[in-house]
């Protein structure tokens, strides 16, 4: 329990259903799908189709998705809906064109869009209502037009100068030159038109027709390759999730091309250590939080790509035993400097939502566009940001993430489901970009370790090394925690922006409860009934 004298929010509680999303539009249209009978599917659709006009840096129909659902009586359902790259590239040619790294907001980094194909199978395998009634919402507020938060606003004025270089991506998101004031009220015509074509005809109006031509067209005057055969063969494939064991619990995540397993290694080399005998906000936790994050991502870069690829199985990368080995390279005195460094390229900007409804179906939902406004590169006739999810791609023969035509590269987005025996405990995901399976970790032992309650586990500060090694320390923690990493061989300073996000729905099952929480570094909320 949080102290009352402390300003920050309780969790919500309810008996019948609950939603948590990173901004209130978007819980406000899941909620009330809810309430009018309509399941956790039909609500988290709703939610994310909101979130694609109200949160344009984080997520667009031009991005990719990926789920988790629980449902009682069934196996965890696994989705996975990321784009692939264009059928005619390849590392040789990009070799050849004197490329040695992908290039964020060049059209080769977009791969196709996947996030509605993957709205339109959940609602088909698990939905009570199409994609013609999910969109309402979408559409209101793109034609109507929607107040700009003020996190939103925040990440919309860093990327003023990718819109201004890519073109039309100034004439939908900026005005005059410049991101749309905060608590103004924007609107995005071209999108709204693109969004009923979708209502009235389905994935198909988006992939085949007018609408895929636009976004052909503009990619291959930028030297683009992708064709529309490339988007009409898109897929959201249905996938076995992967499970390990934390302590009293296992961690469900989707398999790769996703990084979830990360998460998994993570935890792994942590369950060695008792935590709960140190601080969760002290030098020492925190300290082998991200010596254990170092191991798993270094592990993420040597390794994890798209499967078909992959030399190492999913299960060896998993192994308790190896991680017993690994973790004994872990000093709680000091930094090992002999890890190697984090591949740079992955920052992304990503939107989380978690549903249960009344019946027990818990739905743990990720959309994202990569970087901020993916590629900045945004149709002028449909309004579609463009997603630049190549930028994961490596330019490395070889190596098991390197660009091929028809591959999906490493991807970052990764939610998550908790189970207990055979019920789910927490449905959750953390956004972030490349912090996001060191945050599945933070938060899991903050509640599990800790005993946090989930609105407590994702207020609680974070640290997270940038691209360039320097390890950031959100201020909250205090000089005290900045200098004792400091004096464990970090190079630590203070962060000057909030790290990622994250919504957490606990399903108490003794007490019939739902315990959700949202993320404040969003401008998002929780609600229940």
């Amino acid at each position: 329990m949080r102290d009352f004298h402390d300003p920050k929010r309780s969790p919500i509680y309810a008996a019948n259903g609950a939603l948590a999303t990173s901004h209130p539009l978007a819980t406000q249209a899941g909620f009330e799908v809810l309430r009018r009978g309509g399941n956790a599917v039909d609500a988290a659709v709703t939610s994310a189709a909101v979130l694609a006009v109200v949160e344009p840096a984080m997520t667009a129909i031009g991005g990719d998705g990926f789920a988790l659902i629980s449902k009682p009586g069934q196996p965890l359902y696994g989705l996975n809906s990321s784009g692939r790259a264009a059928a005619a590239l390849s590392t040789e040619m990009l070799i050849g064109q004197g490329w040695s790294e992908m290039d964020d907001t060049s059209a080769h980094c977009v791969t196709v869009p996947g996030v509605v194909k993957s709205w339109e199978s959940l609602l088909e395998s698990h939905g009570s209502f199409g994609l013609d009634q999910a969109l309402q919402p979408a559409i209101q507020a793109a034609e109507d037009g929607f107040v700009v938060y003020p996190r939103v606003w925040s990440d919309w004025v860093g990327c003023e100068a990718k819109l201004k270089a890519q073109g039309a991506g100034g004439q939908h998101y900026l005005v005059d030159g410049h991101a749309p004031r905060m608590g103004y009220v924007h609107r995005l015509p071209a999108l709204a038109e693109t969004l009923r074509i979708i209502a009235r005809e389905g994935a198909k109006g988006f992939y085949e027709g007018a609408v895929a031509a636009d976004i052909v067209a503009e990619l291959q005057a930028r030297g683009g390759v992708m064709t529309e055969e490339d988007l009409a063969g898109v897929s959201a494939d249905p996938c076995t999730p992967v499970t390990s064991a934390y302590r009293d619990i296992d961690l469900n995540e989707l398999p790769p091309n996703g990084t979830g397993i990360t998460a998994q290694i993570i935890l792994n080399l942590l369950e060695r250590f008792d935590l709960a005998a140190f601080d969760p906000h002290g030098v020492d936790r925190l300290h082998l939080e991200m010596e254990a994050s170092r191991i798993g991502y270094a592990i993420r870069d040597a390794h994890i790509g798209d499967p078909d690829t992959m030399g190492v199985s999913v299960e060896a990368l998993i192994e308790k035993a190896w991680a017993k080995g690994l973790s004994a390279r872990i000093s709680l005195a000091e930094r090992n400097r002999e890890l190697p460094s984090l591949d740079p390229n992955f920052q992304s900007d990503t939107i989380y939502l978690s549903c249960v409804d009344r019946d027990g179906m818990a739905v743990s939902l990720i959309n994202s566009v990569f970087k901020g406004f993916g590629s900045g590169i945004v149709t002028e006739k449909t309004g579609i940001t463009l997603q630049n999810r190549g930028a994961g791609f490596r330019v490395l023969p070889g190596h098991p993430n390197t660009i091929e035509g028809g591959k999906r590269p490493l991807h970052t987005i990764i939610p998550a489901m908790v189970t207990q025996g055979d019920k789910p405990r927490y449905c959750f995901g953390v956004m972030g970009g490349h912090y996001q399976p060191s945050g599945h970790a933070h938060v899991i032992t903050n509640m599990i370790d800790y005993g946090m309650d989930p609105q407590e586990a994702l207020e609680s500060p974070r640290v997270f090394w940038r691209t360039d090694g320097v390890l950031e320390v959100e201020p909250t923690l205090g000089q005290g925690v900045l200098g004792g990493l400091k004096a464990k061989g970090h190079d630590a300073v203070f962060s000057s922006s909030p790290i990622g996000g994250g919504q957490i729905i606990e399903i108490d099952h003794a007490a019939g409860v739902l315990i959700a929480g949202s993320d404040p570094r969003k401008d998002g909320c929780a609600l229940g009934y």
